[in-house]
């Protein structure tokens, strides 16, 4: 219980010999103390919606973790097409609308002899790096993309690192998570010209699809 203050201005003879508050105080703290130490502490993530006698509220992370809300924007991934390759078009719109300027895509176009369905497509990225330690998360990469070739959905934070390099993410560090597939893509092949059925893809979050080890 928390100590109250009297609202009298006038200090009663115990508290003008102050060493009684003092001995008040150290049992409250200690009170507290003991409280933490032999009370059963609940392990719920939510500290909000623990109970028990521990007022201990510390997450014991990595082996707790507090559940991230749905529009967390974690680290990135590029998307891969049905056949593995990335969604991405080298379009530059991602690299362009980037504040932090940490995006760079060096883009190579496909054969025109090529039969492959990419054809339609064009152009791909020889190169799309990410310098995560210039990257502010922002999500204005994934807004601005018109293909869908980029996502934070991971649920990952950058993991640390002991150099510059290791916060560089390249196309076979960003290639990750499950193919996404829209009825809108050029290299789906439609027996007619008109517009496709509207189809929105569920974003799956990669933490979501690995199973939970305290399972």
């Amino acid at each position: 219980m928390a100590y109250k203050i009297p609202q009298t201005s006038q200090m009663t003879p115990s508290e003008r010999i102050y060493v009684p508050e003092l001995i008040r105080g150290v049992a409250i703290t200690a009170g507290h103390f003991l409280r933490n130490l032999f009370g059963k502490r609940d392990p719920a993530t939510d500290v909000l919606q623990r109970r028990g006698l521990s007022a201990v509220t510390t997450v014991q992370y990595p082996e707790e973790r507090v559940p991230l809300p749905p529009g967390y924007r974690g680290l990135h991934r590029l998307v891969p097409r049905d056949d593995g390759r990335p969604r991405c078009v080298a379009c530059y719109m991602c690299a362009t609308v980037c504040p932090a300027q940490c995006i760079f895509i060096e883009a190579g176009e496909y054969p025109v002899d090529d039969s492959r369905e990419s054809a339609v497509i064009e152009k791909y990225p020889v190169r799309f790096v990410i310098d995560e330690l210039r990257c502010i998360v922002c999500g204005f990469c994934v807004e601005a993309c018109p293909k869908d070739a980029i996502r934070m959905d991971t649920g990952l934070h950058t993991p640390s690192g002991y150099d510059r390099q290791s916060f560089i993410y390249d196309v076979g560090r960003l290639l990750k998570g499950p193919a996404v597939a829209h009825a809108s893509d050029p290299w789906n092949k439609r027996d007619r010209s008109s517009a496709p059925e509207q189809h929105k893809e569920a974003h799956t979050r990669i933490g979501d699809l690995t199973p939970n080890p305290q399972a």
